[in-house]
């Protein structure tokens, strides 16, 4: 990288002060492996603010009970709490009510609630359903699962050499019988950002339905689920800087009030006998047993610290530390970057001749760098490419220059290590 193009990045990144962010992480100031910890996983998961922690333990140790059932002042405080993420989740993608707001385990299991709830009361035999060949195993296995059950057919939207969807193909894959659309925001092993505004437009002109998976896309874009005009949308939890085990799954009310259920049991219905139940509106309906109460508090917790940044600050900084790693990469012998699409998100996957992505992940590790190496729960998309695996970068609003600078020096020692 030239020397000028050094300094426009190192102006443009010092307007965003991550030391000061990464104040707020406490894992970020620990070592691995005797080494300062150099976090690049972010796609797969992020890391935790204090005050997130700090909410859930306040919770189990001074508001814990369980919600929707108790009278007494500590369950319905503990309730009020938890129906208040619902709120802020609601402001945080622009739903028209909180009604349209489902809390799931996961986005996987968002996606799968829909297939079989939707889907299953939905479609018929010879109906299709849309994917692309950007998506991640959850927004693939459970359509297929479908499929196999119902009698369906799934086609797919190919992605061309630089890693975006061909659209024009897209658009050639509709028939009488397309009744769904199931596309990923932003790929979490490109970094693709896809057009998926008018992805949903074209679907819509069709009378296709759309869920969106929003996993990748929550942090490194603003969400506003109305004028996407999408009919579902999902997104985790532990990918906002919140805890594992939440997800959140928005539904058009309309949907909702006509989908069965996913699962029986308490809190998800109005009245039971021994020979039939009446079941709760959306979105209890969908929220049987209890929840994961902690998790949505602090996933609220966590909603509301990223909340408290500027979006665009947050999107520029990430893009010139993408620009910054992808020039770095380049510069380094033996690299290849797999793919440049037109539109990205910081998430970068490479493979460096001569090597397996495994083995340079392990010596990496031994430098206290953290990044992921494999099919990353995309193995079509990496078949697509002719590749056994990829290393793959995946950086956020804490992540820094010099802990790029650190990744370059290390990947030059794996190249001495196995004398490339």
């Amino acid at each position: 990288m030239t020397d000028k193009a050094i300094l426009h990045l190192e102006k443009n990144i010092l307007e965003w002060d991550a030391h000061k962010v990464r104040e707020d992480f406490p894992i970020l100031e620990t070592e691995m492996n005797g080494a300062p910890l150099v976090y690049l996983d972010n796609a797969s998961t992020s890391q935790k603010p204090k005050v997130v922690i700090d909410r859930m333990i306040e919770f189990y140790a001074d508001e814990n009970a369980n919600v929707h059932r108790g009278i007494y002042t500590l369950a319905e405080s503990a309730t009020e709490r938890y129906e208040n993420v619902r709120q802020i989740i609601k402001q945080f993608i622009h739903a028209s009510s909180i009604n349209e707001i489902i809390f799931t385990k996961s986005a996987t299991e968002a996606i799968n609630l829909v297939a079989q709830t939707y889907g299953r009361a939905t479609f018929e035999r010879g109906d299709e359903i849309i994917i692309s060949n950007l998506e991640h195993h959850s927004n693939i296995v459970p359509w297929q699962l479908l499929a196999q059950e119902k009698g369906l057919k799934i086609k797919v939207i190919p992605v061309n050499i630089h890693g975006d969807l061909d659209m024009e193909a897209y658009q050639k894959l509709f028939t009488k019988k397309t009744r769904f659309v199931s596309v990923t925001h932003t790929s979490n092993v490109l970094g693709t950002i896809t057009p998926i505004k008018e992805i949903i437009k074209i679907a819509h002109e069709h009378g296709a339905r759309v869920l969106v998976d929003a996993c990748q896309s929550i942090v490194h874009t603003p969400t506003n689920v109305r004028d996407l005009d999408c009919d579902f949308l999902v997104f985790s939890g532990h990918k906002v800087y919140g805890p594992t085990g939440v997800g959140v799954l928005y539904g058009k009310a309309e949907l909702l009030e006509d989908m069965p259920p996913y699962q029986g049991g308490g809190d998800m219905i109005k009245y039971v006998t021994m020979n039939e139940c009446v079941f709760q509106d959306p979105p209890l309906r969908f929220e049987a047993g209890t929840p994961n109460i902690a998790g949505v508090i602090g996933l609220g917790a966590a909603i509301e610290y990223f909340q408290g940044f500027s979006a665009d600050s947050i999107i520029s900084y990430e893009q010139e530390l993408y620009e910054y790693a992808s020039q770095g990469l380049k510069e380094i012998p033996g690299i290849t970057i797999v793919a440049k699409p037109q539109y990205s998100a910081p998430i970068i996957s490479f493979i460096m001749e001569g090597t397996h992505p495994h083995d340079i992940a392990t010596v990496l590790s031994h430098s206290g760098i953290c990044v992921r190496a494999g099919h990353h729960c995309a193995m079509p998309l990496i078949d697509t490419f002719g590749l056994p695996a990829t290393l793959r970068i995946s950086m956020s609003f804490y992540n820094t220059v010099s802990e790029l600078d650190l990744l370059f020096n290390a990947i030059h020692t794996v190249k001495k290590v196995f004398k490339l």
